[in-house]
């Protein structure tokens, strides 16, 4: 009788393990799989866009003063190789000499996102040179298998923009990256890994990819404890390493240098709490860092919500970070 119950508990323990795993597959093809950017956002360019294809808070925002007509194309090879990346390239007015920033979109978007293109152009309107990155997967960039690995790949991705600008005569201390929501986590493990970059400037990013993936199960009425599953289905499906490199874990190497983190106390896709982690490890970690919490902004909503107070913390921080004139 025993034996027959131990054999029960084994196969009911199987199936148990099958049901999750099978659920984890699910749950990381969901949050994984990289969407069509172009049927969100159309033909936006620096040139020209709106705002239409986001749930904005501010659906009739006006982006004709942060419309760059100056603007190229450009290919861009990844640290890893064969991954070919789309980037534009939006000269400074003031010349080679000024500071350059890489603007580094969310997941499932791309650089016509115009959570992208209005800081783009805000930065360039500031006097910076601006490269706006399509990740791999993303936009016009190199699929490679249609998923996101969260950053942990990526972060190569940003090393090669970084490297196109330094090959441009870009000064290695007078580079910066502002990214948002998957890119603001891109961005920290990049600039962890490059001490050329002087500056990141986080906004609505995650502070632990796995906490991360929990709550978003949470919300969906989920199980947490398949965050961690699914991080195991990430290796076995696409051999990716969502662990690591970590945000958390690349702080320690900004170590005197800068960061900016915004956050809208309304997000509904990324906790606030995230950026109450980043900036408290960051603190710990000896970073320079600054923070906003914007109280009527949703995920990536500030800079659409409050334009005016965002261009003048962009231009106080990386004055501040590049030490020029602000």
């Amino acid at each position: 009788m025993i034996r027959h119950a131990l054999i029960a508990l084994v196969f009911l323990g199987a199936l148990a393990l099958a049901a999750g795993l099978s659920a984890a597959v699910v749950v990381y093809d969901r949050v994984s799989r990289v969407a069509d950017c172009a049927e969100r956002f159309g033909d936006n360019s620096p040139a020209a866009w709106s705002v239409r294809g986001i749930a904005s808070a501010v659906p009739d925002f006006d982006g004709t003063p942060l419309f760059v007509a100056d603007y190229r194309e450009v290919r861009i090879p990844s640290r890893d190789p064969g991954i070919d990346l789309r980037a534009w390239w939006l000269p400074s007015r003031d010349g080679a000499a000024a500071p350059s920033i890489v603007v580094i979109h969310g997941f499932g978007t791309c650089i016509r996102d115009p959570a992208a293109l209005a800081p783009a152009g805000m930065l360039h309107r500031l006097g910076y040179g601006v490269l706006l990155l399509d990740l791999r997967d993303h936009g016009g960039s190199t699929v490679e298998d249609g998923r996101t690995a969260g950053g942990t790949d990526e972060y190569r991705d940003v090393l090669g923009a970084i490297d196109w600008l330094v090959g441009q005569g870009a000064e290695p201390g007078r580079i910066g990256i502002l990214g948002t929501s998957m890119g603001a986590a891109t961005a920290i493990m990049a600039a962890g890994h490059d001490e050329r970059i002087a500056a990141v400037w986080e906004d609505s990013g995650y502070a632990d990819l796995e906490t991360r993936i929990a709550e978003g199960l949470e919300d969906e009425g989920l199980p947490p404890l398949l965050a961690p599953i699914a991080l195991l289905v990430a290796r076995l499906v696409s051999g990716d390493d969502l662990g690591s490199p970590s945000v958390l874990g690349e702080l320690a190497n900004l170590r005197g240098r800068h960061l900016f983190i915004v956050h809208g106390d309304l997000d509904g896709l990324i906790d606030v709490s995230h950026a109450e982690t980043l900036a408290e490890a960051a603190g710990s970690a000896g970073v320079l860092t600054d923070r906003w919490i914007v109280a009527d902004a949703g995920h990536v909503d500030a800079v659409l919500v409050h334009p005016e107070a965002y261009e003048r913390r962009l231009r106080e921080f990386f004055g501040t970070a590049f030490r020029v004139a602000p």
